[in-house]
């Protein structure tokens, strides 16, 4: 399952190599630290989606993996499931707008990067 993560000054979310085919990607997505708006937890994933998949796999309700654009730009998203929290990463600039990847310790993980970018972690 994907995760999310600080590595330096990036944001990483790291895909194993069949969510990268999945998500149509050669690389992880990652974004720079310094251009992070707020992370916050998410208790409703599906919800915080915007856009048009292209490229990744959705299933809805089950999967919903890769690259979503709109009309704003485009958001990066690893959602699995009904029922777990989601960590939301904004970024004021850069190639993606959000990260929304669903993570077993969603808490845990967006107060250690809310502690590296000095973003606020309200919960959804």
């Amino acid at each position: 399952m994907a995760t999310i993560a600080v590595d330096g000054d990036w944001i990483v979310v790291r895909l194993s190599v069949l969510e990268r085919l999945g998500a149509l990607v050669r690389s992880d997505p990652r974004g720079r630290v310094e251009d992070v708006r707020e992370v916050r937890v998410s208790d409703t994933p599906w919800k915080e989606l915007r856009g048009l998949r292209a490229p990744g796999t959705g299933l809805p309700g089950a999967v919903m993996l890769g690259t979503l654009r709109f009309s704003g730009g485009r958001d990066f998203a690893a959602v699995y499931g009904k029922s777990k929290k989601a960590v939301v990463v904004e970024f004021e600039r850069g190639r993606y707008g959000r990260f929304v990847v669903t993570c077993a310790r969603g808490d845990e993980v967006a107060a250690t990067i809310a502690a590296v970018t000095g973003g606020s972690t309200p919960h959804n």
